[in-house]
């Protein structure tokens, strides 16, 4: 089981607005067996838990650990999840082999397209959270992007959501110190003495 890559899919999931079920379908293109199980019922249920899961990310990328773990906290007693042991064969494919040949599913048959986005978000960020610690979790620091992210980097130096949004900034810093620069250059008037 992939949990960062699960984090991952939480931080994908604060970042996608969801107005139809046609986003939700969208969102899950490279998981074609979900898309036609999405109902209206998943978009408001999805939408609740977005706002709420934005609150992990805004605090862990704040350096407030203990909102962090507890909006986290809230939401894993809010949405109780039903984990089940499955066959290997039972997933479909061979990519998902494991040498006991079995493999952990976050949700029950039973969830929903929803339910099933919750709990892995929610069992990829706690699994995450122990190992790293909250601070891994982050906003962009560009000031025109509000992405969330999961910093997988290992020195924990990831501040921008991606490269196009590190590179924007940092070439913005540096018109700007440019800029600030030519203005504090004081150009001097010749003098009689100069010649």
């Amino acid at each position: 089981m992939d949990f960062v890559g699960y984090a991952e899919r939480a931080a994908m999931l604060a970042n996608t607005p969801f107005s139809s079920v046609d986003e939700v379908r969208a969102h899950l293109a490279d998981r074609e067996w979900l898309v036609p199980q999405v109902t209206e019922r998943d978009v408001r249920a999805l939408q609740r838990f977005q706002r709420r899961l934005r609150t992990v990310f805004e605090n862990g990328d704040a350096g407030h650990p203990d909102g962090a773990i507890g909006a986290l906290n809230t939401l894993l007693a809010a949405h109780r999840i039903t984990p089940l042991i499955v066959p290997t064969d039972a997933a479909g494919t061979d990519s998902g082999r494991t040498a006991s040949g079995w493999r952990l599913h976050v949700a029950d048959r039973a969830a929903t397209v929803a339910d099933l986005l919750v709990a892995e978000s929610l069992m990829g960020l706690s699994i995450l959270v122990c190992d790293l610690g909250p601070n891994r979790l982050g906003v962009c620091a560009s000031s025109t992007c509000s992405t969330a992210f999961v910093d997988t980097s290992p020195n924990h130096s990831r501040r921008y959501c991606s490269d196009r949004c590190s590179s924007r900034s940092n070439v913005a810093a540096y018109r700007a110190r440019k800029k600030a620069g030519t203005r504090s250059v004081v150009r001097r008037r010749p003098t009689e003495g100069d010649a």
